[in-house]
């Protein structure tokens, strides 16, 4: 073979360094425009989050095979070891407990003991919790994602909305294709009302088109009616939901203020560890706390809880402080409680004030 002239060596060399510094040019270029991302944070953030956040399921990301928009809704997963909440700490709402379980929990958990022909016994799209604030609604919630063993994935508004036109509805894609690679799975949206509301021709065309997208994956044609994907969601404002979407949550629960039954229940909770005093009269403090939400009754109790302890720090005091070495030593002992420390609570919503003897 004859040896290459100075020309073509020449030659060769001039194509050889172009080449180099083309590929040296693109990694450059490409260095920098991810560095110049505004996205590249978010979404390295995303996935050390998911990772973290899958990795508790015992499930592996890299064989999930997750794009970058399941990534970032992956990191809304929820692991029931992180939840302290269960059903036997809600006190009242057993007959919404017990229909949660059978209709919901069960088919969508155990599909092959609930087979039929046309579908009749499995769980449905989806499930509406609805009713006054501070009744129990996101704690049913949060009970749900202990209890059910379903993957339970808690969507923010925040976390589908993108400034990037047609992000929005890439990330209601991911979440859904999400959920069905992570089957059984809960889809729970709290304050459903702000994001599903009544459409109107005032809409963003970004919200409508967000809308639309979620609806069709939810129930749309390309559904299958073996997927067991679940849309959980709470409100105390049902009326503002689009009714396309009631339509698509057949299953609603009103979540009532508690009545006298539920208010025992639920007093009887929250004092279980609390020392009360002899002449203590529950029968009272049910009666009057009349009109008061789950959340205002803890609240109550919380306030009438520390009334005992303000009073031995004050009685405890040298110099204008506190004896902390009596605390520390283990003599921090207050007396029980009473039902005229329900009187002397700071709370907003409080009892009334007059005498509960």
């Amino acid at each position: 073979m004859a040896p290459m002239s100075a020309q073509t060596r020449k030659v060769v060399t001039d194509v050889a360094i172009f080449a180099v510094s083309q590929v040296l040019f693109y990694a450059a270029f490409k260095a920098v425009m991810s560095s110049m991302d505004p996205q590249s944070s978010k979404r390295k953030e995303a996935k050390d989050k998911s990772k973290k956040a899958l990795g508790k399921l015992g499930l592996d990301l890299s064989a999930l095979d997750l794009n970058e928009h399941e990534e970032i809704m992956a990191a809304e997963v929820v692991h029931a070891d992180d939840i302290t909440t269960r059903f036997k700490d809600i006190g009242g709402l057993d007959p919404i407990i017990s229909q949660l379980r059978e209709a919901v929990i069960f088919p969508l958990c155990y599909p092959q003991v609930f087979e039929s022909a046309a579908g009749l016994f499995g769980a449905p799209k989806g499930v509406l919790l609805y009713g006054p604030p501070g009744c129990g609604k996101t704690m049913l919630a949060k009970s749900l994602a202990k209890e059910s063993g379903a993957t339970f994935i808690n969507v923010k508004v925040s976390s589908l909305t993108d400034k990037w036109f047609g992000e929005s509805n890439k990330l209601v894609a991911g979440l859904f294709s999400l959920a069905k690679k992570l089957q059984p799975s809960i889809i729970f949206i709290d304050e459903i009302d702000s994001f599903m509301r009544e459409r109107s021709r005032n809409d963003h065309e970004v919200t409508g088109m967000m809308k639309a997208e979620f609806m069709t994956l939810w129930d749309g044609l390309a559904t299958n009616n073996d997927t067991r994907i679940l849309v959980l969601g709470a409100t105390n404002r049902p009326n503002d939901i689009d009714s396309a979407i009631l339509r698509r949550m057949p299953k609603r629960f009103s979540i009532k203020l508690p009545d006298s039954t539920q208010r025992r229940n639920i007093l009887n909770l929250m004092l279980a560890d609390i020392k009360l005093d002899p002449s203590f009269n529950m029968d009272t403090l049910v009666r009057r706390t009349d009109g008061l939400s789950g959340s205002d009754l803890k609240e109550a109790c919380r306030n009438a809880a520390m009334v005992p302890v303000r009073d031995y720090m004050r009685s405890h005091q040298v110099d204008g402080q506190v004896d902390l070495k009596a605390v520390q030593s283990g003599n921090f002992k207050i007396r029980p409680l009473t039902l005229n420390d329900f009187l002397q609570s700071d709370s907003a919503a409080h009892v009334e004030s007059e005498s509960l003897d």
